[in-house]
């Protein structure tokens, strides 16, 4: 383990090693989320993340080894709202070795700079509520728990 973390954006040779940490995200949400398949899923298109201009998908890297991952994606808000658009950020993940060292608060910090950098004011993400590590994580960097989204699951 190397002291020096650094970050840079996600390439396509990348990928391989993304779809990894995407399974893991998933296999940690899925006891948060009884509506995730129990088959194989894919949240993200990686690819177009990584081609898009209107997105970063950073990674921090030990040495060659990515670490952890996010990314911002500029979105369009709902009309009445005081802005047009936001950055919303996704695909949160720290190996499990690397969590504790503020890896993600820097990730969190670059896809900020990113987001202001094209001019957004507003940034969001989604969180499950029963995982308070990362709210705390989050508010940490500024964020405030702003919504909660209610679910129900009726009989047909």
């Amino acid at each position: 383990m190397n002291n020096e973390i650094t970050l840079r954006e996600a390439l396509k040779n990348d990928v391989p090693v993304l779809l990894q940490y995407e399974q893991e995200v998933v296999k940690a949400e899925r006891p948060m989320d009884p509506t995730i398949r129990n088959n194989d899923v894919q949240y993200y298109d990686l690819d177009a993340l990584i081609e898009n201009p209107r997105a970063t998908l950073m990674v921090a890297c030990d040495g060659d080894k990515i670490v952890a991952t996010g990314y911002a994606l500029e979105k369009q808000a709902r009309p009445y709202l005081d802005h047009e658009t936001y950055a919303y950020l996704g695909f949160m993940y720290t190996d499990p070795e690397y969590r504790g060292r503020g890896i993600n608060g820097k990730i969190v910090e670059a896809l900020q700079h990113w987001a202001m950098n094209i001019g957004l004011t507003e940034i969001r993400l989604h969180v499950y509520e029963e995982n308070e590590p990362a709210i705390k994580a989050y508010e940490k960097k500024g964020f405030k728990r702003h919504m909660i989204e209610m679910r129900l699951r009726t009989e047909s």
